[in-house]
């Protein structure tokens, strides 16, 4: 089960809507979006929660690059919404030009048999545990160290008390 929100701060204070990402297939799809949610460059946070596995946050401010923070990239990689955000950039990885073939798995073995989060030392593979960046909430209020102690289980909610602003996303909830 997912959860996805918008927190948008405005010169009331925050603002929640939920969202539906189903149609939306990149970052930049996904940042075109929270930058609709407010008619300023205000700030603008995109909460992705799957219960009980992992959470994901994206800031964005005004037309600046998004911030990505996910709390378990091998276990987003399992997820479409996570796909979203485990670009190749955060990954540390060349992006993928569909003009070449790609000739190396040439072994014998099926498409995908090196599983997301495999330990194997593919310079594909997707580390387990946090990626991106902890302090995307600092000037908010929230520090690195606090953003990466969070559990999927109460991500949102701890994130939306700090900022002032639970019965909001409660209400979207």
């Amino acid at each position: 089960m997912y959860f996805t929100a918008l927190l948008a701060r405005t010169d009331n204070g925050w603002e929640a809507s939920d969202t539906e990402l189903d149609d939306v297939e990149s970052l930049d799809e996904l940042a075109e979006l929270a930058r609709s949610a407010t008619s300023d460059d205000e700030t603008v946070l995109v909460c992705i929660e799957q219960e009980g596995a992992w959470f994901g946050l994206v800031r964005v401010d005004g037309e600046d690059d998004p911030r990505i923070f996910v709390s378990d990239a091998a276990r987003a990689t399992r997820s479409a919404y996570g796909e979203i955000l485990l670009t190749d950039e955060l990954l540390g990885r060349e992006p993928e030009d569909p003009e070449v073939l790609d000739l190396t798995d040439l072994d014998g073995a099926e498409d995908g048999a090196n599983d997301a989060g495999d330990d194997s030392g593919s310079p594909d593979a997707v580390p387990r545990g946090p990626l991106g960046d902890p302090g995307l909430l600092a000037d908010l209020g929230i520090d690195a160290v606090t953003v990466l102690k969070l559990t999927p289980d109460d991500a949102l909610g701890e994130i939306a008390d700090a900022l002032g602003c639970s019965d909001v996303l409660e209400a979207v909830r």
